[in-house]
């Protein structure tokens, strides 16, 4: 194996993750794009035939996987020799380095830690965040009856009340042209969320546009005017929700439930297995039927 600052024309980008359901948080189009838009310090990337797996040392000299927590839901190393691949990257440390794998599903924490121990360094283990999926059944109706009589009806409720006040939502796919109200929604909403989408970040975010599966749909009232904005990733079997907002404006018509509800329902009408949630053990995914996926954090010292 070999370390080569930078080398994101690596073959083993095509390799698959070490798990399952990852969406495209470890793979090349994602963390290139990441690097351009956010990365510091020096990549990384470590790879053969067989394994790779994409880091950065910070400027603080912790080397961590390519892709900061906070934007990156899953980390996963690629490929059957994933673990071999961390083990010549932790080799390649120098002696005292700090080292901290975030936001690993299962498989690949078990991977990692393997590849850790490989390269004869010591490390903890422990569980540090988790994602909610929902697992799709195959209609509406399946879906509904799935939920808690309580939380069925409460979402009904939101619904008639949504389309009450504005008639009957839908989603509009909307690409790069509903990034100027996607941005609007954040940057009205109170708190940390309004500050959160800095004009670099709405870069970012034009950037992941264009990889491979990246939709922003807008829900739009009768009348066409959009009140709540969805960007997600989607494959052949899931969608992942990475980021929304809705205009403050609307928030007594519960417009934030009503897109989630239909973006619930588009996956289920398409066929997908699961729809994610992504990081964050919010109430409201609970209450919609999702489930806890851990993940787990290796980190020592070399």
């Amino acid at each position: 194996m070999s370390a080569a600052p930078g080398s994101w024309g690596s073959p083993g980008f095509g390799l698959p993750p070490a798990a399952d359901l990852v969406g495209p948080f470890p793979q090349r189009p994602f963390l290139e794009a990441w690097w351009r838009h956010r990365g510091a310090g020096e990549a990384l990337i470590v790879g053969s035939p067989a394994g790779l797996v994409a880091a950065w040392r910070r400027p603080d000299g912790t080397v961590e996987l390519a892709g900061e927590g906070d934007l990156t839901d899953y980390h996963a190393p690629l490929g059957p020799g994933a673990g071999e691949a961390v083990a010549s990257l932790v080799t390649g440390l120098a002696p005292g380095t700090r080292f901290r794998f975030d936001s690993l599903p299962e498989e690949a924490a078990v991977a990692v830690a393997a590849g850790v121990a490989r390269a004869g360094a010591e490390a903890s283990l422990v569980e540090h965040a988790a994602t909610v999926i929902l697992d799709l059944p195959g209609s509406r109706e399946e879906y509904l009856a799935s939920l808690d009589g309580k939380e069925r009806h409460e979402l009904r409720r939101k619904r008639r009340r949504f389309e009450a006040a504005f008639g009957p939502g839908r989603l509009v796919p909307a690409g790069s042209d509903g990034l100027a109200a996607f941005a609007a929604m954040h940057r009205a909403a109170p708190g940390a969320k309004g500050l959160f989408l800095t004009g670099e970040m709405e870069d970012f975010f034009r950037a992941l546009l264009e990889i491979p599966g990246a939709r922003l749909d807008l829900l739009a009232a009768a009348d066409g005017v959009p009140l709540g904005a969805a960007f997600g990733f989607e494959d052949e079997r899931a969608y992942y929700l990475y980021n929304s907002a809705y205009d403050p404006g609307a928030a007594a018509a519960s417009p934030g439930v009503v897109l989630v509800d239909l973006l619930v329902q588009q996956a289920v009408e398409s066929g997908r297995d699961r729809f994610d949630f992504l990081k964050g053990e919010e109430a409201y995914k609970l209450r919609l039927g999702g489930r806890r996926r851990p993940l787990f954090v290796v980190e020592g010292v070399r």
